[in-house]
């Protein structure tokens, strides 16, 4: 038995530990904004937070999660109040077919945290999730303006 939590709700798993997280946040908690991309954590659309940081949920077995914290895209809005990242996703009109959209923002709502006023070359460099449909343009824009209304709001992610 794995205990641990998602969304700040406890969860245990009684299953195979080599469970990669992304089946068991899809088939077992219906929480399906975690996408199935590559399965071998190359294209990012898995992305979830695992005790803060950005990871990928295809490759992170269940048994490697005892008393973590992880947390989905559904976490990122509270109150009905979307995050900045959201808000500039929206904003900027970045997604086209949207698939690898909630693991791009996962990432970005990370890397925004340690790159508060991040340039062009730290995005292109530091955020390796893949989008098939090439919206890297709207991405960096949207990037930057989360990072402004970051800064506005005094930090929050």
């Amino acid at each position: 038995m794995v205990k641990f939590k998602v969304n700040g709700q406890s969860v245990a798993f009684d299953g195979d530990g080599s469970t990669p997280l992304l089946w068991y946040l899809r088939d077992n908690l219906k929480l399906t904004g975690t996408k199935f991309g590559c399965g071998i954590g190359s294209c990012g659309a898995c992305t979830v937070h695992l005790d803060g940081k950005a990871a990928r949920s295809c490759s992170l077995p269940v048994s490697a999660l005892a008393g973590r914290q992880i947390n989905t895209i559904e976490s990122l809005a509270t109150d009905g109040q979307l995050s900045p990242v959201q808000q500039a996703w929206i904003e900027h009109d970045v997604p086209q077919c949207g698939y690898c959209q909630a693991g791009q923002i996962m990432a970005v709502t990370d890397f925004l945290k340690s790159n508060p006023n991040p340039s062009d070359a730290d995005i292109d460099t530091k955020l390796s999730n893949l989008c098939r449909c090439g919206t890297y343009t709207r991405m960096r824009t949207a990037i930057h303006h989360a990072a402004k209304l970051q800064r506005k709001a005094g930090g929050a992610a």
